[in-house]
């Protein structure tokens, strides 16, 4: 049995989840869920990442453990509030990771990070470059399926009513804060910044990833592997292998510009 196997899970506080404990680890890699995701779906990309890389997955309120938590009222609110629960655990090489929403959250709580607090590399997954960011209008009412499929979540239409509100529940509250996010140009971030969209992606455009270049002065990478809108969090060699070169560089190899796979 392997030490990732064996490792009991364990929350930080309200909103951080750490499925695979690696307390040795040089390098924690911070993920971002998409609209309506929950920690503990980076379970299985926890284990996967155990040799290089402890895996810490932000608990969002309105799912899961925290269910009963409201959302903060704005997502500036909500940056935040992250900002805050991160700030006693960013030490030694760490990065950030996001999925669709997830994306464009960890940019902001990594623009909102003060200098010399900021991560190394920041991992934006199925998701438009900031300024392209367009929320639903009015999520509350919207149709139930068209909700699921906005989030990327189509194949839990067939679920049982009462799991299908629950999901439905933390999009709804997820997207509500996305509505009202408002892009406000920033200086470029020191950290290497790598756009990441699955071949099979029905939601974003491959010519989308090149926007999240003006986003850094460091190295800047395009990639499309294996998968859908959502990556990291299912069981597919490329996203796997993708996170685990990236994380394993060197800290002065993320200075190098262009790349593209």
């Amino acid at each position: 049995m392997t030490t990732a196997a064996r490792v009991r899970p364990r929350v930080e506080g309200d909103w951080l989840f750490v499925p695979v404990p690696q307390p040795h680890s040089p390098y924690r890699l911070f993920c971002f869920p998409h609209a309506g995701g929950d920690a503990t779906a980076y379970t299985r990309l926890a284990r996967a990442l155990a040799p290089v890389a402890e895996v810490w997955a932000l608990r969002l309120p309105a799912r899961g453990g925290r269910l009963g938590h409201p959302m903060p009222g704005s997502f500036d609110l909500l940056v935040e509030a992250v900002v805050h629960a991160l700030d006693p655990h960013l030490t030694g090489r760490f990065g950030f990771y996001g999925q669709s929403f997830g994306a464009l959250l960890g940019y902001e709580v990594a623009q909102a990070l003060p200098a010399g607090r900021r991560p190394e590399l920041l991992v934006a997954a199925a998701a438009s470059p900031p300024a392209d960011w367009i929320g639903p209008e009015r999520p509350q009412q919207q149709d139930a399926d068209d909700l699921l499929r906005l989030a990327g979540l189509g194949e839990l239409i067939e679920l049982e009513p009462e799991l299908k509100e629950h999901a439905l529940h933390s999009i709804r509250a997820d997207l509500a804060v996305s509505t009202g996010y408002r892009h406000r140009p920033h200086p470029p971030l020191d950290a290497a910044l790598h756009a990441v969209i699955g071949a099979e992606d029905p939601m974003v455009g491959t010519a989308r990833l090149d926007g999240w270049a003006e986003h850094t002065r460091a190295a800047f990478g395009r990639h499309t592997v294996p998968g859908g809108h959502l990556l990291a969090t299912v069981d597919l060699p490329g996203p796997v292998e993708l996170l685990t070169s990236l994380i394993t560089r060197p800290a002065a190899a993320h200075q190098l510009t262009m790349e593209q796979t």
